[in-house]
């Protein structure tokens, strides 16, 4: 998922007009309701595995069209909207966070993987060699900042009030051994290359193009950890169409061996398969984020 101190509505406040125009520029005409074909929308659409998922679908009798939009709140709106059947490419706080914003209906049809949120340094070899003050890049985004809260918590560089969960800010901050540059998403490798950083928070799709290998790693999230659910990527689609039979075979589909070799491929390993989550399991944990963030917002 796919990545996404500012204000949500900054994040999810595209004007309809412009949603539409993003979706007409890539679509192929409305999804389907013919249960031998799925319109998915995603913003990696080129990569290899759809190629081997389309395959593995079609040995089912079941057409898939990938459509590459890379927008997130365009990829949600075309669900809404009934211009995708389904989309790939957001965790479950992301949705939470269009449902919310956006009085939306979605809802995740199943599980596909968490990815890592790490901690890489070019000058330190281990997290213990930081010294006080450093300063440490992170994600301004908020679903992306509060996990990175989290991450440097786990690794005892700071404290949250009451142990800080998905929706944490910096104000929840109780004590810190480092120093915060909060930073576009894109500019965390950056932060870290020209020296602004001593270490930098950075998602598996930055740390790639800015050619972060695995051996700047001074920190990494147990992906076991049960904190970590509401990053689990998923298959999204409308409420009403929750129970079509064909998200079954979609997602036996992507966990075949073949496919989850391709995207294991493209992560370079950094990543874990979620097959024990249902899609019954993912809706309670969305309704859950969902009720926090309304909470939170009043």
């Amino acid at each position: 998922m796919t990545s996404r101190t500012t204000r949500l509505a900054t994040i999810l406040g595209a004007s309809t007009a412009a949603l539409l125009l993003t979706l007409t520029g890539c679509a192929g005409g409305a999804a389907s309701d013919d249960s031998s074909r799925i319109v998915l929308g995603a913003d990696d659409g080129n990569e290899a595995h759809w190629t081997v998922l389309k395959q593995k679908l079609a040995d089912e009798g079941v057409e898939l069209e990938v459509r590459t939009i890379n927008d997130g709140v365009a990829l949600n709106q075309g669900v809404q909207d009934g211009e995708l059947d389904v989309n790939l490419f957001q965790h479950l706080i992301y949705l939470s966070q269009f449902n919310v914003e956006n009085n939306g209906s979605l809802v995740p049809v199943g599980a596909t993987a968490v990815y890592p949120l790490a901690l890489y340094s070019e000058q330190y070899q281990d997290v213990k060699d930081l010294p006080e003050g450093a300063t440490v890049a992170i994600p301004n985004n908020p679903t992306n900042l509060a996990r990175g809260l989290l991450n440097l918590q786990t690794a005892g560089l700071l404290t949250l009030k009451d142990g800080g969960n998905a929706l944490s800010t910096p104000a929840d901050i109780e004590t810190t051994k480092v120093e915060l540059l909060p930073v576009d998403t894109n500019q965390t490798v950056t932060a870290l290359k020209d020296g602004s950083a001593q270490a930098a928070i950075v998602n598996n799709t930055q740390a790639q193009k800015g050619g972060l290998g695995d051996e700047l790693i001074i920190f990494k999230e147990d992906l076991d950890n049960p904190q970590l659910a509401p990053y689990i990527n998923a298959f999204v689609t409308r409420d009403d169409k929750k129970d079509d039979p064909r998200w079954e075979k979609l997602v036996a589909a992507y966990h075949s061996p073949e496919v989850e070799a391709a995207v294991t491929e493209l992560n370079q390993g950094n990543l874990q398969f979620k097959t024990e989550w249902t899609g019954a399991q993912l809706q309670d944990e969305l309704t859950s984020l969902e009720d926090a963030l309304k909470a939170q917002n009043g």
